[in-house]
């Protein structure tokens, strides 16, 4: 029997790849479509990277999954072939064969199976090109060993057939053939000879500006005031995450510039940004508000409400370059520090709040070797008597 799966149906699968193809994270796509996080990585690896072509415009005269729960529901109430039809605006005899056709061998009609059934029966993968060409697939395979790029081997057979329509195949096809086993053609071990060298699944390419922003109006660290370099001013703040067992817990850390005090946020429902921006709001209300003069980020999308955060403490927020962890070099050394206390792979949720402000006192009241051996507390202190 069949096995159903989401991917069978269009009206959930292909808005996903829609939502990717316009530049949607792709947890966001999966959650855009009724489902969960994880699915979307699972989606896209059971295709190579590749959009199925398979349900991009849906056809009327095929019935959904949605008709097909219909359909169940009918027969279960009782409903005749022909109200259930009626409700549907299908014809009788349409109702009648899908029966017929998609049943379980018990006689019994459920939509999931039905839908399984329905899908598989109407499955008539095309063959590639390379496939069926032996000459021609030899000839791309030498290419990919060679380290040619799909589109140079394209260009290239083009140039050396002129008159052979036979030995022409497109970049697209070279791409599908090689992360999509299932199309036949090409060894999947090739896809190691391509230039980026990935051999799981195909990456979209997106046009400049597409993918959408995780923060929106951000201000980057470049517009930050001069003063916070030198560290002689207390009151600059330098934030992250620490995170937790497979992505799922995480402990918001903050750490001032200057004297290296820790403060550390509680997040025991998760890290989204619904989360982030109230439990940052409350920490950073706890300083006095000449202590409050600016925050730096990375680009986490747990900071997509930084314009609440900043408008509730009157601190002002900057966000550092992608992929430059050392422009925060202070909160990034305090979280390796912060790891001996929460070690990598560990279940965060199961700290307290009062367990993380016992974590914080013992680092601000540790030693530090820049303080001249003063203690974060005591070097707070001296600077705000000053």
């Amino acid at each position: 029997m069949a096995k159903y799966s989401h991917r069978m149906v269009p009206e959930i699968f292909q808005p996903f790849w829609a939502g990717m193809a316009a530049g949607e994270f792709i947890t966001d796509a999966a959650e855009a479509v009724g489902s969960y996080r994880k699915q979307g990585p699972r989606w896209l690896a059971a295709c190579g990277g590749v959009r199925p072509r398979r349900g991009r415009n849906l056809k009327g005269r095929c019935l959904t999954f949605a008709e097909r729960e219909e359909i169940a529901i009918g027969i279960a109430a009782g409903h005749t072939l022909r109200d259930i039809a009626k409700a549907l605006n299908r014809s009788p005899s349409t109702i009648s064969r899908e029966i017929a056709r998609n049943r379980e061998q018990s006689g019994r009609y459920r939509a999931r199976s039905a839908h399984a059934a329905a899908y598989h029966r109407a499955s008539r993968p095309k063959p590639s090109k390379l496939a069926t060409h032996p000459q021609l697939r030899e000839r791309v395979e030498k290419s990919l060993t060679e380290r040619h790029s799909p589109e140079q081997i394209a260009g290239r057979l083009r140039l050396d057939f002129p008159d052979d329509p036979q030995m022409r195949v497109s970049t697209e096809t070279i791409y599908q053939s090689l992360y999509q086993p299932s199309r036949g053609g090409l060894e999947h071990t090739l896809t190691r000879s391509l230039r980026t060298g990935r051999g799981l699944l195909r990456r979209p390419s997106r046009k400049a500006g597409q993918r959408k922003n995780r923060i929106p109006e951000m201000a980057n660290i470049a517009d930050r005031p001069r003063d916070v370099k030198d560290r002689a001013v207390p009151g600059h703040w330098e934030g992250g995450l620490i995170v937790g067992k497979r992505n799922l817990s995480a402990i918001g850390t903050l750490v001032e510039r200057s004297t290296g005090t820790v403060m550390l946020v509680h997040l025991p429902d998760g890290y989204k940004p619904e989360h982030t921006a109230p439990a940052l709001t409350e920490q950073l209300e706890t300083p006095p508000t000449s202590l409050r003069r600016t925050l730096t980020w990375d680009q986490g999308s747990e900071m997509r409400d930084w314009k609440s955060v900043s408008a509730a403490t009157g601190i002002d927020i900057y966000f550092c370059d992608p992929h430059a962890p050392w422009q925060r070099g202070t909160n990034e050394n305090t979280n390796g520090i912060l790891r001996q206390y929460f070690p990598k792979g560990s279940d965060l949720s199961v700290h307290s709040k009062a367990d993380l402000e016992w974590v914080s006192r013992q680092l601000n009241e540790r030693p530090r070797k820049r303080l001249d051996f003063r203690t974060p507390i005591e070097e707070m202190e001296r600077l705000l008597l000053r």
